[in-house]
């Protein structure tokens, strides 16, 4: 298929593991997707979770670079709205500097967490004029001067590395500042399907390449998609009640680790089969994914696909992986 295949990492933490081991598996996949051929890794931000450890996303992204060599590595993304803009592009100044033109910046305007801890982190504002601002003074300190666009304020170490900046979003909202600041837009369609289609059609038809932050001449568009791929459909549908685990626990307000797989029949008995949340999935065999992917391609157009497969066992998930880059690239 012509349309590349890219990766969201959340480094799940499985029962009876720990937060080492969940990023130790991660980077094992990271340097898999490397191999095969995936165009980008990114890692997500979120907070006050029992079974993730992707919190501190720049770290994550900087050990994943360091045991990769042509994968991009990024975030997916960091929630602006918790952090101060000039950390960020030190930080991902820094990044660019170790590990050259690999690295991409995808920012999101939600804090990836409950309200609570949202208060606890908060650093700039999440409103949409404020976030356009934002990403303005970045692009500045990621420019060839490295100054900010609003301020006399320098980064040095930021300077002329020109890091590529998404705008992450779920809802017509994001999509509509994506066009409108000419930058390409990561939907994050995996865990809210509700305005997919709408919010395609209105990312394309805000678009402006000439808005001041715009850093590319026509749309770009990246979805995101639930993936899990095993060597027959029914080994698939079992491997995927993981997740669907994870979201009757999420709605019960029920807080553990990654659940080992169990019957369908058993989530379908909870009500968490065919998740409303979780209706953009591509789970089976190889050719059913494969099938179900083009098919999500030919209703979105997208240009890219970012997947997103959780696995009780790292080594499913390494599989899934792997069999989905044999029938795909």
């Amino acid at each position: 298929m012509s349309v590349p295949l890219s990766i969201l990492d959340l480094v799940s933490i499985p029962e009876g593991s720990t937060a080492r081991d969940g990023i130790a598996a991660s980077m094992d996949a990271a340097r898999t997707a490397d191999r095969l051929g995936y165009r980008r890794l990114w890692f997500a931000e979120h907070h006050n979770t029992a079974n993730l450890a992707a919190s501190a996303t720049s770290l994550l992204i900087a050990q994943a670079a360091s045991v990769t060599e042509r994968i991009r590595v990024g975030s997916g993304g960091v929630m602006f709205p918790n952090h101060a803009p000039l950390m960020v592009a030190e930080q991902y100044g820094t990044l660019a500097n170790m590990y050259g033109d690999r690295i991409d910046l995808g920012l999101g305007r939600a804090p990836g967490t409950d309200m609570m801890t949202a208060r606890a982190l908060s650093r700039s504002s999440s409103e949409p004029q404020a976030f356009a601002e934002n990403i303005y003074d970045l692009q500045g300190w990621f420019g060839a001067d490295g100054t900010a666009r609003s301020a006399p304020i320098v980064s040095a170490v930021s300077a002329g590395t020109e890091v590529p900046i998404w705008v992450l979003g779920s809802t017509v909202n994001g999509a509509s500042i994506a066009g409108q600041l000419g930058l390409p837009f990561a939907l994050a369609s995996h865990f809210a399907p509700d305005q997919l289609d709408e919010a395609v059609q209105v990312y394309r038809d805000t678009f402006s390449d000439s808005a001041p932050t715009a850093q590319i001449t026509e749309p770009y568009l990246m979805a995101g998609i639930n993936v899990m791929v095993a060597p027959t459909d029914a080994d698939a549908e079992r491997e995927f009640t993981t997740l669907e685990q994870m979201f009757l626990d999420l709605h019960s307000g029920r807080r553990r680790k990654l659940q080992p797989p169990v019957d369908p029949e058993q989530i379908a008995a909870q009500g968490g089969r065919d998740h409303a949340m979780l209706r953009i999935k591509a789970v089976g065999a190889p050719q059913t994914v494969v099938r179900e992917l083009a098919e999500f391609v030919e209703r979105t157009g997208a240009d890219e696909l970012i997947t997103v497969t959780y696995a009780y066992d790292p080594a499913v998930r390494q599989r899934s992986l792997e069999l989905l880059a044999d029938h795909w690239f």
